[in-house]
């Protein structure tokens, strides 16, 4: 087998601290010291971290200093993801982004109002003209905040190619104004036997190593390995930093064996529609099952992120009786360095067949179907990531809507989507959109929904697991907030929820007239501000209509003086 020799590792963990050409520093957004709750490319839910999360102090309302000068491209505004995010244009063709703001800008305030009335909806996606809305470098354009789906106060914050939009770290931008001296820490090893062409203590399971740390810091794994045949590791490790406890992402990762490189990573750079490949870059089962993120040191076939690669793909045979050196080098951005090795003894053994009893074999970079009683399941060619001996049961119940479909024996992720399609049992509502596909996982359900289509559900999922069918007759609850203070406090507010299938959309309205009320999704919030320049002093009629993803409907009414 030909490896890389030790020269590349050590060339390939020192570019780390080598400036991008034409690099500049930039300005802190913020008037005190940097502070990081997140780095760029942490392994996150079906994605990587596109940013850093500065720290605001724990608090919003912190005012936000433009980096550098430019023009604002485009505002966003929604319940979800960024929440409220500004995006600007840079004359050296970059683009940086801001997001899960509390507020904007008086200016930009006023435009984003005025869009909102005039399309009816809190959420926008708004592209001023370039040049419309001009910044300059330490201008104030937003203060800080909590919005969309942010987990607390924090300013998210990113820097893109223009041209590509591609993602850049923007770490890289800031190394000046941070001190770090902590290294990664690795909390454990897994090797994977190729299944029918490698084995691990006798077994054809994969197997996990908890390194000891000494009070150097030194980490070493104990214990004897042996193995044979194809096999492939996958490591789980964090970074630190300086003044912080929080947990970072590594950005480099090389494996050797006996000193020859074998697989590198190195998350500096990613396009939005390589971040779903996340789930092929760790172990998928291992984050599902147990919240823990291995990263692979190994490339699947049907994995195309650019910023890895592997020799022979990452696997690694052991056909010799002898004791061979695994090693891991992981670095982060500013040069700190952990290192790991696994020793593992060569030895001769019987390697296990493939269990491939009741199985559909199903290739990765084919289209695979699959078809029983009561369900149908396409999964269009490039959406596997490996092949997959795909196993298929079904739990029968007479009183249940439908059958519930245990779509193979452990989670898989589908890259992009898949097409599924589940018969009804029994098929007694007329209004068929109530009907929708469910996942269980963890004896709860999700909602996929669906088309209904001559007693049968189609969807599309996005991994393989449990799905049945269930049905939302109920109509989503409107519950009033503080209802008493309404007017004293010139805000009305409401919280929204549904039982199954989620809220789909929402209006208010004040004497027949459109009124922006505002989405909070994480908690569950629509709120009104009087708006002095559209609602006059004097009698007023509320209506607020609430419908979710089967058409369900809820309507509030409510009669007051301001």
């Amino acid at each position: 087998m030909r490896y890389y020799s030790i020269i590349f590792i050590l060339s390939f963990l020192s570019s780390v601290l080598l400036p991008a050409f034409g690099q500049e520093e930039l300005r802190n957004p913020f008037a005190f010291p940097i502070l990081l709750s997140g780095n760029f490319g942490e392994l996150r839910t079906n994605h990587f971290h596109a940013g850093l999360d500065f720290k605001t102090q724990g608090a919003e309302g912190k005012s936000i200093h433009m980096v550098k000068d430019g023009y604002v491209s485009r505002i966003s505004v929604s319940p979800w993801g960024y929440g409220n995010a500004l995006y600007v244009d840079h004359p050296d063709g970059t683009t940086t982004v801001y997001g899960h703001l509390q507020k904007f800008n008086d200016t930009l305030t006023a435009y984003i109002r005025t869009e909102q009335y005039a399309r009816e909806s809190f959420s926008v996606n708004l592209l001023p003209e370039p040049g419309q809305f001009p910044v300059k470098k330490d201008e104030i354009v937003a203060l800080s905040g909590n919005s969309g789906s942010s987990g607390g106060p924090h300013l998210h914050f990113e820097i893109r190619d223009t041209q590509t939009e591609d993602i850049l770290d923007p770490m890289d931008y800031y190394k000046a104004q941070i001190k770090d001296k902590s290294k990664p820490r690795i909390q454990g090893v897994m090797l994977y036997p190729v299944e029918g062409k490698g084995v691990i203590n006798g077994s054809g399971k994969k197997k996990e190593l908890k390194p000891v740390t000494a009070k150097d810091g030194m980490q070493t794994i104990v214990g004897k390995i042996e193995a044979w045949g194809d096999i492939s590791v996958a490591v789980k490790a964090y970074d630190y930093m300086d003044g912080t406890s929080n947990i970072y992402g590594v950005r480099k990762v090389a494996l050797s064996v006996d000193s020859q490189l074998v697989f590198k990573s190195n998350i500096n750079r990613f396009a939005f529609d390589e971040s779903r490949y996340l789930n092929s870059f760790v172990d998928y089962e291992e984050w599902k099952d147990k919240k823990s993120f291995y990263m692979k040191s190994f490339v699947e076939p049907g994995n195309r992120l650019r910023f890895i690669e592997g020799v022979n793909r990452g696997i690694i045979t052991i056909d010799e009786e002898r004791v061979y050196q695994l090693t891991y080098h992981l670095q982060d951005a500013f040069g700190n360095t952990a290192q790991l090795s696994v020793w593992i003894d060569g030895k001769k053994q019987d390697i296990p067949a493939p269990d491939t009893a009741n199985a559909t074999y199903f290739h990765w970079k084919s289209e695979n179907r699959f078809g029983a009683k009561g369900v149908r399941l396409t999964i269009p060619s490039g959406n596997l990531y490996d092949d997959v001996y795909f196993r298929y049961s079904v739990k029968e119940d007479s009183t249940a809507l439908a059958a519930t479909h245990t779509l193979h024996n452990r989670t898989i992720p589908i890259h992009d989507k898949a097409q599924l399609s589940l018969r009804l049992q029994k098929d007694s509502l007329d209004n068929k959109q109530q009907y929708g596909i469910v996942r269980r996982q963890n004896g709860k359900y999700t909602w996929v929904g669906g088309t209904y289509r001559n007693g049968w559900l189609d969807a599309d999922i996005r991994e393989l697991g449990v799905y049945t069918i269930k049905q939302d007759t109920v109509p989503p609850v409107i519950t009033p907030v503080n209802q008493t203070a309404w007017v004293g406090s010139q805000k009305i507010t409401f919280r929204i929820t549904d039982n199954l299938s989620g809220v789909k959309s929402y209006r208010g309205e004040i004497d027949g007239q459109y009124a922006l009320f505002e989405y909070d999704g994480k908690k569950g919030l629509v709120s009104y501000s009087f708006d002095k320049k559209r609602l006059a002093r004097g009698n007023h009629k509320l209506s607020f209509l609430l419908i979710d993803n089967c058409g369900n409907e809820s309507l509030f009414e409510h009669s007051f003086v301001w």
